[in-house]
């Protein structure tokens, strides 16, 4: 046998040159598969339950923003919209603007001083929200998707000593104080918000609206308010008290028609139980 031929059989016998074969190559390829489909789910719900810890954070942000504000204002509010009825909608809680075709600035906001960067930070969820320069679609835009409890905090319009012929106008440009709320753990100051007038789409909105209209310090129960805390974490809604906690609320198994026409549970636009003003009033 030649030197050859000896070779030749040494390496047979290792048959070290053998690579995968196709069957084997599938069962790897199909065992990755597998355990990606096993884990993708618990991927998913660590980076929900993620977005929703940051998100906590940004209320409990938001709450001591507008406690700091509180303090250096006599112990009243930061006005949700002073100008409601006068101004046009150029003030908000979150920034001020020029005019009704430009964008909020933040830093002009009343709660600028008193939050990182003199800005609200956005909701990590990020919602899909129609963006424009149409004032239909952008008239609150840069709330960060987090809406103020302006109703009973930021205004006065549960207040039936407010009256005469400037009345409404007052109830907005005046505010409630500390003082005035009887159980500030369980009275809503932020929560997660959005606003759907057009078919499925969401636009930002920065009020948290409580299911009943309240107006000279009368609550309206014949109909519901068009529904504005977005239940975007899962099932779960984040909410910011006044006494400065944050936590997740489940929605509530209620559907409503909007006045923009829409149907909001689809949207995971509604409320929390118990479904009536009792979390947003001052007890």
């Amino acid at each position: 046998m030649d030197l050859e031929q000896s070779i030749t059989r040494v390496g047979r016998g290792r048959d070290v040159s053998r690579g995968f074969t196709l069957v084997e190559l599938l069962v790897v390829i199909s065992t990755i598969a597998l355990l990606l489909a096993l884990l993708m789910p618990a991927l998913a719900m660590a980076r929900s339950q993620a977005h929703g810890l940051v998100c906590r954070s940004n209320l409990r942000q938001l709450v001591l923003a507008a406690v700091g504000y509180t303090a250096e204002h006599d112990g009243f509010y930061v006005p949700g919209a002073k100008d409601m009825l006068d101004g046009a909608g150029r003030c908000r809680w979150h920034g001020v603007r020029p005019s009704l075709d430009e964008p909020f600035e933040a830093s002009k906001g009343p709660l600028a001083g008193y939050l990182a960067d003199g800005k609200v930070r956005e909701c990590p969820a990020r919602v899909a929200f129609v963006k424009s320069k149409d004032w239909n679609t952008s008239f609150e835009q840069g709330c960060g998707g987090y809406g103020y409890n302006m109703v009973y905090l930021g205004s006065r319009l549960w207040d039936s000593g407010i009256s005469g012929p400037q009345a409404a106008q007052q109830a907005y440009a005046r505010t409630t104080r500390v003082n005035e709320v009887a159980t500030p753990a369980q009275t809503l100051m932020f929560a997660d918000t959005a606003m759907a007038n057009n078919g499925d789409s969401l636009i930002e909105y920065s009020f948290a609206e409580p299911p009943f209209a309240v107006l000279n310090g009368q609550v309206m129960t014949e109909f519901r308010m068009s529904p504005s805390i977005h239940f975007r974490h899962g099932n779960l809604a984040n909410v910011g008290w006044a006494d400065g906690h944050a936590g997740p609320q489940q929605m509530a198994e209620l559907d409503v028609t909007n006045a923009y026409g829409v149907g909001t549970a689809a949207l995971r636009l509604g409320w929390f139980d118990p479904a009536d003003n009792t979390p947003f009033d001052l007890r």
